[in-house]
This record gives C-alpha cells, sequence and structure tokens, in this order.
C-alpha cells in the first residue's frame, strides 16, 4: 500500500502478495517507559517510542498480445488514461511507456516508465485490467483472453520496486486450473477425453528484463569503459568515505569499517566476474578522475586499465582500489596508481589531499580509449560514477565540463557513439542525470541513469549493468505448464537481487550465498513472462482454458537468511 501512516502491531517481518500484485507496509507501534526512585526523588524518561520499519514491496507493469497485428496494449500499471498503455501523470507532466524506448532494439516500442518509485506508484485498488482487444470485454483480472488462436503470443514485464528495507523477493503463482471447455467435434477426434492441453501446448519464457522493454535481449559484442570517481570523499572519513563501521571483505581482505571506493571495487570485480562466467564477447577498461593538487595545475584523470578482453587483467587493476585512490589523491604517479605501500587509513588526516572532481575529464579520457582500442563490430559504454560535484579545484585548471564531454561522447566526437550510464552516490544528481543517455541520443534519460542515496547499494547497481551488458538472464524456458509449476512448487521461484552473482534459480538453495536481497530503495528490477501459442498446435486445445494466480513474496532481509518461511503464506 502507499499509505504509509497505517499502524501496525511490531513484529511483522513477511509480507505476502498473490493473485493481486499489491504491495503491503509496515508503519509504526509505540511504546512508553517511566520510573520512579526512592526518596520521592522522581527520575522519568518520557516519550520513549518504537518504530517498526517498513517494508513494502511495489508493482507496476506493462502487458501486451499479439493475434496476428503486432503486439498491442491490454493493460498497464499505473494507466492513468485507460488505454492500456502505462502512463502516469506526476506536477502536470504526463509519462508514458512509449516516451522510453530502448533505442538500440528495434523490436522495443517503450520500456517501464524509469521515474515510477515509491512515491509515485499508486495502490493496486486503483489498477484497471483493460479490455481484451480481440473480444472488447472487460478484463476483471491480469489476464483473461477468451479467444486464443495458434499463433498467438503476449508478454507481461513486471516492475518490482522494493521499499524502505531490505528484502528477499520470490515469484509464486498458485490456484493452476486447467478444463477441456466445451468438447467440439475437431477436437474429441484427436481428443476423445476432452482434457486440459492449453498449459503443455504454450510455449513460455520466464526471464529477468533488465532494461524493462518487454523484449527478451540476446548478447551483443560490446567494449565498456568503467570511469570511477578517485576522490578523496570516496575514502576518507573526513570527507564521508566511511559509510558503515561495519567490515567488508573483498577477494580475501577483510578491512574493519566499510568505504565507498570497497563498494565500488566489490561491485565493479562482481561485474567483471559476471562477464567472464557468462562468456561475455566484451572489452573492459577503467578510466579514473580525481581534482587537483595544490602544487599542480593538471586535473588526475587517467587510464587504470586500457580497453581488453582479458577480463583477469581488468580484474587485477580493480584490485585493492583503496591504495590506487590514495596514491592519487595524495600526489602518487597517476599514470601508475597502486605503486603505494601499506593500507590507507581512512580515519587519517586528509587536509593535504587533492581537491575537485573532473568528471569531465574522465569522460574524455574514457572516450578516447573507446576511440583507439574499441571494435568497429561492438557496442559502446561508458559507465560513470561520481560521489561529487564537477569543479575546478583550487587551481587555475580550464576543465572539460562533464555534460558537454558526455554530449560528445553520445554524439561520437570523438568516435564512436557511446552509451553513457552514470551512477549518482549522494553526489551532484542533475549533473550525472544530464549526462546519462543512449549512443546519438539525448542526455537526461532516466532509463541510463542510477541514483543511489545508500552506497550500499553500488554492488547492486554494477550487478545490473553487467546483466545489460549480456544477453538477459533467464530463469526458465518451457511450457507455460512446467513454468507455472515451478513457481507454484513450495516458496514459488527465488528471485536473486543482484544479477552478476552466479545464482541458479531453480537448482540453487534460497539461501545460497550468491542469492543477494533486493536492497530497499525502490530501484527498479524487471521480471517478465512471455507466452506464445505455436502455429502447430491442433485442434486437442479447442475451448481449453488454463487459470492461475500470479503474485510476488518478499520477507526482509533482516533476521533471515533467504531460506523463505516453511510454507508460502
Amino acid at each position: 500500500m502507499n499509505d504509509k501512516e497505517n499502524i501496525d502491531t511490531i513484529g511483522l517481518s513477511r509480507r505476502t502478495v498473490l493473485a493481486g500484485l499489491g504491495a503491503v507496509g509496515i508503519a509504526s507501534a509505540g511504546a512508553g517507559l517511566g520510573t520512579t526512585a526512592y526518596f520521592n526523588d522522581t527520575e522519568s524518561f518520557e516519550g520513549n517510542q518504537l518504530t517498526a520499519g517498513q517494508l513494502d514491496l511495489l508493482v507496476d507493469w506493462q502487458q501486451t498480445y499479439d493475434f496476428g497485428e503486432g503486439h498491442q496494449f491490454v493493460s498497464a500499471h499505473p494507466d492513468h488514461d485507460g488505454d492500456g498503455e502505462q502512463s502516469i501523470e506526476i506536477d502536470g507532466t504526463v509519462y508514458k511507456y512509449s516516451d522510453f524506448p530502448d533505442e538500440e532494439d528495434e523490436d522495443s516500442n517503450g520500456a517501464n516508465i524509469p521515474v515510477l518509485d515509491c512515491e509515485t506508484i499508486p495502490p493496486l485498488s486503483e489498477a484497471d485490467f483493460g479490455t481484451d482487444p480481440v473480444t472488447g470485454e472487460e478484463m476483471d483480472t491480469l489476464v483473461r483472453l477468451t479467444d486464443v488462436k495458434p499463433g498467438d503470443s503476449g508478454e507481461i514485464t513486471f516492475s518490482l520496486h522494493l521499499c524502505d528495507n531490505p528484502g528477499y523477493i520470490w515469484m509464486q503463482a498458485g490456484n493452476i486450473s486447467e478444463s477441456g471447455g466445451a468438447g467440439t467435434e475437431p477436437e474429441l477426434i484427436v481428443d476423445p477425453d476432452n482434457m486440459g492441453d492449453l498449459g503443455d501446448a504454450i510455449n513460455a519464457r520466464l526471464w529477468y528484463d533488465e532494461d524493462c522493454d518487454n523484449v527478451y535481449d540476446a548478447a551483443r559484442p560490446v567494449d565498456i569503459m568503467l570511469t570511477l570517481d578517485f576522490s578523496g570523499s570516496m575514502l576518507y572519513n573526513q570527507y564521508g568515505g566511511v559509510v558503515s563501521s561495519d567490515p567488508i571483505t573483498i577477494n580475501g581482505t577483510t578491512y574493519n569499517e566499510t568505504t565507498k571506493i570497497d563498494l565500488v571495487e566489490l561491485g565493479t570485480r562482481q561485474f567483471i566476474d559476471f562477464l567472464q562466467n557468462a562468456g561475455a564477447d566484451a572489452q573492459v577498461g577503467v578510466a579514473y578522475f580525481d581534482g587537483e593538487g595544490s602544487n599542480d595545475t593538471q586535473p588526475r584523470t587517467g587510464i587504470l586499465q586500457p580497453l581488453t578482453s582479458n577480463l583477469s587483467d581488468v580484474d587485477n587493476a580493480l584490485s585493492n582500489l583503496r591504495q590506487k585512490l590514495a596514491d592519487v589523491v595524495t600526489g602518487g604517479e597517476p599514470s601508475s596508481p597502486g605503486d603505494g605501500d601499506g593500507n590507507p587509513d581512512p580515519f587519517s588526516n586528509a587536509s593535504g589531499i587533492a581537491t575537485g572532481t573532473y568528471i569531465g575529464e574522465g569522460v574524455d579520457d574514457a572516450q578516447g580509449e573507446l576511440d583507439a582500442n574499441g571494435r568497429a563490430s561492438a557496442d559502446k559504454r561508458n559507465i560513470v560514477l561520481s560521489d561529487g560535484q564537477s569543479f575546478n579545484g583550487t587551481g587555475s585548471t580550464q576543465f572539460s565540463s562533464p555534460i558537454d564531454a558526455a554530449n560528445d561522447a553520445r554524439a561520437a566526437s570523438p568516435s564512436p557513439a557511446t552509451e553513457l550510464y552514470t551512477i549518482n552516490v549522494n553526489g551532484s544528481a542533475s549533473t550525472l542525470l544530464a549526462m546519462a543517455g543512449p549512443a546519438g541520443g539525448a542526455g537526461g534519460d532516466p532509463v541510463f541513469f542510477n541514483d543511489l542515496d545508500d552506497p550500499l547499494n553500488i554492488p547492486t547497481v554494477f550487478g545490473n549493468l553487467a546483466a545489460q551488458a549480456t544477453q538477459e538472464k533467464v530463469i526458465m524456458d518451457d511450457t507455460l505448464a512446467n513454468v507455472l509449476a515451478a513457481l507454484a512448487d513450495g516458496n514459488g521461484v527465488p528471485l536473486d537481487g543482484n544479477r552478476s552473482t552466479l545464482y541458479d534459480e531453480l537448482n540453487d538453495a534460497p539461501d545460497d550465498a550468491d542469492r543477494d536481497a533486493f536492497r530497499g530503495d525502490g530501484v527498479m528490477h524487471c521480471v517478465a513472462l512471455s507466452w506464445e501459442l505455436p502455429f502447430d498446435v491442433g485442434n486437442e486445445i479447442q475451448g481449453d482454458t488454463l487459470g492461475f494466480d500470479l503474485g510476488f513474496y518478499t520477507e526482509q532481509e533482516r533476521h533471515n537468511d533467504g531460506a523463505g518461511p516453511s510454507a508460502a503464506a
């Protein structure tokens, strides 16, 4: 629900959504405490309160149906004008599914609206299930198609937003029923018992639709630059670099606290590991940018790792980023960071480090590397992460505007035309959004922009971007009957909040170490279900019906290990 004012009791840690795709939250509860000492001396502790955390799963979707005339909009949520296309009006501006197409995918005519979040997704009670485009009948459930013919196909992309707290999510099915319906003469000749055969006849695919465009994307060759902020605020506590007192372990090294650059190392190395294990046709390089020191007038930017298909070299370049960053910001040789010795102390006095953040210069360096060593046959992508403003520092350096640098990169100046993905970690959101956009297109595209309030979500974002650099991950490719059976088995199919980890949703345990919870920041994750009734299906399906519920279940990450309840609620 969107109403976060409802009062509930403490202790509710699990919530289920089945057959309605709704969202449930936990709000707050209060408790008072007072005490009186002896000798008439009164000491009071007033106004005490316990507030229960919130676990709020919101779902939006876009459904399409192809009955011989191309995919038509069937239903969506939200759909402010009831025409079947996902749309919403926010502060007088209408956003529509067709406003956000994947410009590199000729089969895409849009994408689930990226500006939808925990504040703007309306409650399920406002959902409009649309009209069957063949029969014209109103649909009172998500799927109610009553004249399906061989050759028809359909698809639903669900967009999941877990609000407030991290949690594990399962996709579920229930109430599966099949009927042979009225037995026509042609059907009874081939199916004299008039069995329900429709589920076995329909081919289905369940997958992570990473770009939320209702289309399964196969692999393409890609050249990727990771352009990383190496400024002091990524490491030193003095400038907000320490984000948690919890220890973090990366590749066998444990640090007593967690910094932003640690999370970048964890996320980027998972990114590389995913590409390696997926056999991706990818080259990857690494650029970095900082500011300028008090004794120089040149921005400290450079190429940490040139583009290469040897991803082990990239993984090595991304190791021990604490030291490599420290070498840059404290005046180490920018062309070969990582030469310093020891373990940099995030709590040391960092007053003398370089100042400023040259995002634009970093983008220029990355674009130059793509121009020099990129492959003509490969898509070009630059993933830029920053936690700061781009400005001139304390010196007189004339720096490249980050927006101008991004505009040039997208427009192939210098060649090639490059997709700009940006990740804002409590920095200059407006600048990084203006930079983000497709190759050959305009900036300011929210599809290419990731805005993180919590740096702990950095690895998850890199995981999602890694999945977009390969073919989209298929969870199951089978008959619809078998897909529904898997979703109905036990607690359903456990979903992975970070697709860069090597998790098998059907064969690995739900509490496997490679399965991650979904972060509770409302970031959009899309799961899609497509179906097709082949042309060569015979008369045995005439009049058959297949009924089922679909839903999503979530439970909070804290105090749970992902194994799930003993039985789905």
